[in-house]
């Protein structure tokens, strides 16, 4: 549709009576002050084939026609072209109906014997134009409008999330540094005014909690830097050369004090390859977080199985537990910071390692996949791609 100031309007008239068709536009060609290009149709699935070869300003619609009927007939005209203003014409005894097509989207409605001169004509087209023109620009504000809300309502939406990470960070960092700290004070108390009293075995018990509770802080200090580097995007790749295998049977001797009698950790390796590049330490915060989770989730002891797998192109790590396993709702948001699945409440956590995890095996260019159920186990896989030389 085009601006008004356009001096030619065409028009696409949809009328099956050769009679009506011809005064309507010896009405227009006589107009003073427009200029009107008319295109006359008889049939509907006429109209909607011009419509998708020529442009037009107006569509002037009669209801009563071969191959449609009454308000059927806006249906098609609308969807085909939404912005086109439609005047319907009607006979005297269809006002009801023509009403009704304004209701439904039509600017006006004309009654044939009442069209008896150019101005009356001119005047109603002129109009119908103008006032879809309005409405298309009170549609479009709505829209922007609309949009405008959504984004804002979003931004809402997330700035409330970021305060209630927030709030939640302070609440667990509070906590989890206040537990470490009491045992310091407690302990240093304890040795500060009972020297004397103390055996050199609770001295080196209280001396092995304060190295304890200082290394949980220092441990907790780090996942919380990691995480904001991370977040930032400054969570970098350091890569270098690494036996695999060797590492892996490292991490699992550091994590063998932790288990209990019940426990069996047993660590296999299957590939050919065993060395190429990786960051050390970003391999040492995913695989140190999986088994010890895997440790920690299942309290019963059980067997915990490590296993890692050399391909063509990739290395796999697979951790698989027998513990309490993750309900499936929990699932989606497992790797998120803060988040803990419903049935760890009574375990000790920060919920910041698999969002840790998750974060150093996308820096690694890999992909991290977790099948659980409840009172089974968990495994917890990491792909990532094989490294061969620095500039990959």
């Amino acid at each position: 549709m085009r601006h008004m100031s356009t001096s030619l309007i065409k028009v696409l008239l949809i009328e099956d009576s050769l009679a009506e068709a011809r005064l309507l536009q010896e009405f227009l060609q006589a107009a003073p002050s427009k200029e009107f290009s008319l295109v006359h149709v008889k049939r509907l699935k006429e109209a909607l084939a011009q419509l998708q070869e020529t442009c037009f300003d107006i569509i002037l619609l009669d209801l009563t026609l071969p191959d449609s009927q009454g308000l059927a007939s806006l249906i098609p005209l609308n969807d085909l072209a939404p912005s086109l203003p439609i005047v319907v014409l009607t006979n005297t005894n269809d006002e009801e109906l023509a009403i009704e097509a304004v209701r439904q989207g039509a600017q006006d409605y004309l009654v044939k014997r009442q069209v008896n001169n150019t101005e009356f004509l001119v005047r109603s087209l002129v109009y119908a134009i103008e006032r879809k023109q309005v409405a298309e620009q009170l549609r479009s504000a709505n829209q922007a409008l609309k949009v405008k809300v959504e984004e804002e309502t979003a931004q809402l939406v997330k700035a409330k999330e970021v305060n209630q990470l927030t709030s939640e960070f302070v609440s667990m960092f509070s906590h989890d540094f206040r537990n470490p700290l009491t045992a310091i004070l407690l302990s240093t108390g304890l040795l500060q005014h009972n020297e004397h009293r103390l055996s050199k075995e609770t001295k080196f018990t209280h001396y092995q909690l304060i190295r304890t509770a200082i290394s949980n802080m220092d441990r907790l200090l780090e996942e919380v830097l990691l995480i904001g580097k991370a977040d930032v995007g400054k969570l970098e790749c350091n890569l270098e050369l690494l036996d695999l295998e060797v590492l892996c049977r490292q991490l699992v001797a550091e994590v063998q004090p932790s288990l209990t009698p019940n426990h069996q950790l047993i660590f296999t390796s299957t590939g050919e390859l065993t060395t190429g590049l990786w960051d050390e330490s970003l391999l040492r915060h995913i695989l140190t977080n999986l088994l010890s989770n895997a440790v920690k989730y299942s309290p019963r002891g059980g067997t915990i199985r490590f296993d890692l797998t050399f391909q063509f192109k990739t290395v796999t790590f697979q951790i698989q537990d027998p513990g309490i396993g993750i309900a499936k709702e929990d699932c989606s948001n497992l790797f998120q910071p803060f988040h803990r699945a419903e049935n760890t409440k009574n375990i000790p956590g920060t919920g910041l390692g698999l969002a840790i995890v998750k974060k150093c095996v996308e820096v690694h260019g890999g992909q991290i996949f977790v099948q659980s159920e409840i009172g089974v186990g968990t495994i917890f896989t990491a792909i990532l791609p094989l490294q061969h030389n620095i500039s990959q």
